[in-house]
């Protein structure tokens, strides 16, 4: 019985081949990485692998958010038969593109980005609207700092592997994170079939896209009501201004974009009862803003 070991270091262009490792613990190398990558379908446009499993309508989708296209192949060839759907993202762009435009149920993101860093990453993921911002994350990384391990589980990431890691226990990990994940899903689920956000007397209904507090109509407008509901789709998450701009317009806000602020002062006017003294939409200097999970 062969065991795969799959090795990865940076820089990616390093990255080594499997290889087979046999019971009188001899080596050789099996299925060479250009066969892989054929296999996974790499186009010289490096718009990222695509594995798929068509046995079963319910597969399981997963994201790979990895630079390293050949590790990448080698994964996305590992897991497709195991039996889940795998696409790959070469950055961090092109992975929040990916990720809002079809979901994943888990994305597996490496920490060491061409364009953003995965901690960063995966900062915006959990601030993205809806069920999207839940979605688990697995950080891979050849970095084993256990400062980054810390902070990246701190942010939100679901697990940690290190590089060189053994692509059983890739598997296992997945697998552990999406056990674990299933019964949250189901009350998103339930929580999403609800378009109606109540905070003590703040009532947000999405679908009539109104707000009122203890009976009384707030008079917001349509763009001032989206940052509400990002706000309240994150209750008690601290959001930048960045993040609330990126999930209310899908970019990211200017450098030097300080109309977040005006209209927070106006949404404050429309809910709160001491605007100077604000209850419900709390500001963390330095940071950005939170709506408070609980409220009178």
């Amino acid at each position: 019985m062969q065991s795969w070991w799959l090795y990865a270091s940076l820089p990616s262009a390093q990255t080594q081949a499997v290889r087979a490792r046999h019971a009188d613990g001899t080596t050789h190398c099996a299925l060479p990485a250009a066969w892989l990558v054929a296999q996974c379908a790499v186009q010289p446009n490096h718009k990222g692998c695509q594995s798929h499993n068509t046995g079963n309508a319910m597969t399981q989708t997963l994201l790979m958010i990895e630079d390293d296209h050949r590790l990448a192949a080698m994964i996305c060839e590992y897991l497709g038969q195991s039996g889940y759907s795998v696409r790959h993202a070469p950055d961090g762009a092109s992975g929040m593109a990916a990720l809002q435009e079809r979901r994943a149920d888990l994305v597996i993101l490496d920490l060491m980005l061409p364009d953003i860093e995965g901690l960063e990453l995966c900062r915006r993921i959990r601030a993205l609207p809806g069920a999207a911002s839940q979605t688990p994350v697995l950080m891979l990384t050849a970095k084993g700092d256990a400062m980054d391990r810390i902070i990246g589980l701190e942010i939100g990431a679901d697990d940690y592997l290190p590089k060189p890691f053994e692509p059983r226990e890739l598997l296992a990990r997945i697998r552990a994170v999406l056990r674990r994940r299933e019964p949250q899903h189901q009350q998103q689920a339930a929580d999403s079939a609800r378009q109606i956000m109540q905070f003590g007397q703040l009532e947000i209904d999405r679908d009539a896209r109104t707000v009122s507090l203890a009976g009384r109509l707030c008079n917001l407008t349509s763009y001032q009501f989206d940052l509400l509901v990002a706000l309240a789709e994150r209750a008690g998450r601290v959001l930048t201004r960045e993040q609330i701009m990126e999930a209310v317009r899908g970019r990211e806000l200017e450098a030097f974009d300080r109309s977040i602020d005006v209209h927070m002062g106006r949404i404050r006017a429309a809910i709160e009862e001491d605007v100077k003294n604000p209850k419900r939409i709390l500001t963390v200097r330095g940071v950005g803003y939170v709506l408070a999970r609980q409220q009178d």
